[in-house]
């Protein structure tokens, strides 16, 4: 074993792993140069510039994203999602109706997205209403799943309890007959949204914590931009 992992404290019950927790080195990245006073008059263009950097640094899956949703007790619940599209409409993704994501955004059509690439040390929060894209954006997006994707959804089970695996098993199979029959089916409850920001925050971290923060707030049709304390 390295010295460096002998000298590493161990996880205490008895501090609830305060030490063992701060020992863990943050805000590691490297983070590129950022002008908040040059930045766009809207924040898609510099969005979509930070993506395309995540892209090019080799970060792991940089399309990733916590959605946010408040449940019907009024409990914020979040998720790990993929982005599928980002324009001057908003932030797009799909899920099904019927899971639990679905029936929240469905009872409360609001959201929060929040990206985070640590080898950047950068993260972007997303907040506003959710809008259903229409038929013909649901059917495009479940058409280009993956196969297995598609064969998990048509199961319609999502966040239901689960007995045991055989079950899982002979759902997937019944699922797969289906596209078997017909590879062009489209479940309704399938639904592409876009969240329409009311607020987008860019936030780069420093070691010496003066992080920069920007912040769009949507005003009519313009956004009003403004930076953050730290």
């Amino acid at each position: 074993m390295s010295p460096h992992r002998l000298k590493a404290p161990r996880w205490s019950d008895g501090d609830g792993g305060r030490e063992y927790l701060r020992s863990l080195p943050v805000l590691t990245g490297t983070a590129p140069a950022f002008d908040t006073d040059d930045t766009p008059a809207e924040p898609v263009t510099l969005f979509i510039k930070w993506l395309q950097d995540a892209v090019e640094a080799a970060l792991p899956e940089p399309h990733a994203m916590t959605l946010s949703t408040v449940d019907s007790r009024g409990f914020p619940q979040a998720r790990v999602l993929i982005i599928k599209a980002v324009d001057e409409r908003g932030w797009h993704f799909a899920v099904n109706a019927s899971s639990q994501k679905g029936r929240e955004l469905s009872a409360n059509p609001v959201a929060a997205l929040t990206f985070y690439w640590p080898g950047l040390v950068r993260q972007v929060r997303i907040s506003g209403a959710v809008i259903n894209d229409g038929a013909q954006a649901n059917a495009q997006d479940f058409l280009a799943r993956p196969l297995e994707s598609r064969a998990m959804a048509l199961t319609m089970k999502q966040s239901q309890p689960l007995t045991n695996g055989a079950e899982l098993d002979a759902e997937i199979a019944h699922a797969h007959r289906k596209l078997d029959k017909n590879p062009k089916i489209i479940p309704p409850e399938w639904i592409s949204y876009a969240v329409r920001a009311e607020y987008v925050e860019f936030w780069q971290g420093a070691a010496d914590r003066r992080h920069q923060r920007l912040r769009y707030e949507r005003n009519d049709e313009r956004w009003d931009r403004r930076r953050l304390w730290p």
